[in-house]
């Protein structure tokens, strides 16, 4: 069913922000940061725009999503869960040599994985072989790709954004988490990466840059990216790492570092 009041999506997106800490602190490591900066635009994509059904996950003509950026994969479990693909207890599976949900998704073993990612930067070539098939076919259904802007310095990116220009993929919206920070840091002094927006411009794509943490601009973006016709879309979400913890935003080291119990216990109270 989908979610159209805005205070009950922003109430699902807490949600999704307390079962990654709760992951993350339960295995002692996992990375927090981009997790809980990307938390609102999977709400909106669960809850509120792809078209997929939490009981026939293999449906062939749902709409697809490939977390590109693998690690963040607390994110996409807890969003999983939410919806209803697996029971909330196997969240604290969460990096268990036992269990299914690893640190990086694995399609194999977890309903509602459309890709098993982790090597950085190889998310949009899948997207792109998704939203082909589905042009070919004539199937109709979307291919949403979820990048981090750390992730975006990787080569084979821009060769993929190439592709998707070239076979006019306008099933395909890409989504650039672009909470400017990464493992080592600003993203900018790490490698000078700046102007995102005109970077996927200059390769063919229609370019929208949002508040990645405002649910409403999130619900218009991807509207917006349903009606162009003729190109792909990139919607350049600016977000904030750390987003809903006071003493992890913006904060690079909580990149990919668990809370202890102190910080836990703090974390879930401010997230109450």
């Amino acid at each position: 069913m989908k979610v159209t009041d805005i205070n009950e999506l922003k109430r699902i997106s807490n949600e999704l922000r307390k079962n990654i800490i709760e992951q993350v602190y339960i295995a002692k490591s996992g990375h927090p940061g981009g997790s809980l900066s990307c938390a609102d635009i999977l709400t909106v994509l669960y809850f509120n725009q792809m078209n997929i059904d939490e009981k026939n996950p293999k449906a062939p003509l749902r709409d697809r999503f490939v977390l590109s950026k693998g690690h963040c994969s607390p994110a996409l479990y807890a969003v999983l869960s939410e919806k209803g693909y697996f029971k909330k207890e196997k969240l604290k599976e969460f990096r268990n040599i036992s269990g299914n949900l690893q640190g990086h998704p694995d399609m194999n073993k977890i309903p509602g994985v459309d890709m098993t990612t982790g090597s950085l930067g190889q998310g949009l070539s899948a997207a792109n072989g998704m939203a082909l098939t589905s042009k070919l076919n004539h199937d109709g259904y979307r291919v949403y790709c979820l990048l981090g802007d750390g992730e975006i310095e990787e080569g084979q990116v821009w060769e993929a954004a190439m592709t998707s220009y070239k076979y006019k993929l306008d099933n395909l919206c890409v989504i650039v988490d672009n909470n400017n920070l990464q493992i080592d840091g600003n993203i900018e002094k790490v490698k000078g990466l700046d102007n995102i927006e005109g970077k996927f411009k200059a390769f063919g794509f229609n370019t929208i840059t949002i508040d990645g943490n405002n649910i409403e601009q999130i619900i218009n973006a991807l509207e917006t990216a349903k009606l162009t016709k003729g190109k792909p879309t990139a919607i350049i979400a600016k977000t904030i790492k750390g987003k809903g913890i006071s003493f992890m935003e913006n904060e690079a080291n909580w990149h990919g570092k668990a809370p202890n119990e102190e910080e836990y216990n703090k974390a879930i109270e401010e997230l109450e």
